[in-house]
């Protein structure tokens, strides 16, 4: 079974990032609580996705096979949905107070 990751993994894993970044001469900028990096101005992100890009393609009708279908639903028999089952048969059911505890056994009809 596979180990899930811990946020102390994640944690270890950024600061580990962070510090590489810094030894290559990367720069870390103060930015100030609250400032969001996306302009007030702009419409969100799900409304900037096209999702259906290429044209619609042309169907194909095919009457023969649609037919054949059709005449091999008509032949069938209609069957009459019956319920063979077991039948109903009084069951033992107990009846527990608040706490969870069993208070007495009943026998119920379903």
């Amino acid at each position: 079974m596979k180990k899930p990751v811990s946020k102390a993994d994640i944690r270890d894993e950024l600061r580990a990032e962070t510090e590489r970044f810094l030894a290559r001469g990367g720069e870390v900028k103060h930015i100030p609580q609250g400032t969001s990096g996306k302009s007030p101005g702009e419409p969100p992100l799900f409304l900037n996705r096209r999702l259906f890009i290429e044209p619609k393609a042309p169907r194909t009708l095919v009457p023969e096979v649609v037919a054949a279908i059709e005449a091999r639903r008509r032949e069938k028999p209609r069957r009459k949905t019956t319920r063979k089952g077991r039948l109903a048969r009084p069951r033992r059911k107990v009846i527990y107070d608040d706490f969870g505890e069993p208070l007495r056994r009943v026998w119920v009809d379903d």
